[in-house]
């Protein structure tokens, strides 16, 4: 008589387990640099964005009104923004850089990006 046959193990060998790993670590090493590139990109188009915002306020203020604001704060009260938007680089709405207006007209007529560093591009965030 013939011995019963020994039962198969099914399952995957670790040279298997290894290769896949190996090459989903491949993958993920050629895809990551392009996600944080168009992370970065994402956030100088949104900068971008908010300043071309902040400045029609401020042009629309000064047309209806005579005059710039005195701070942000006054396009919002003024219903000309639902709030100041943030700077997508520093997170935050406290960092914009207010430039004053010209002779008898202080208010402000500009804004910048307060953070520091440079986008994509190689402009400063201050230049945009």
């Amino acid at each position: 008589m013939q011995a019963p046959a020994a039962p198969r193990r099914r399952g995957f060998t670790l040279i298997e387990l290894l290769v896949v790993l190996a090459i989903i670590a491949l993958l993920g090493a050629i895809a990551m640099p392009r996600y944080f590139g168009s992370l970065q990109q994402a956030r100088d188009q949104a900068l971008q964005e908010n300043l071309r915002v902040l400045r029609i306020s401020l042009d629309r203020y000064r047309g209806d009104k005579g005059r710039f604001p005195p701070e942000l704060q006054e396009l919002v009260s003024a219903k000309y923004l639902r709030a100041v938007p943030l700077d997508p680089i520093t997170e935050s709405s406290a960092t914009w850089v207010l430039v004053p207006g010209e002779g008898d007209d202080s208010g402000v007529a500009d804004v910048r990006s307060g953070a520091p560093g440079s986008g994509r591009d190689g402009r400063a965030y201050s230049e945009y």
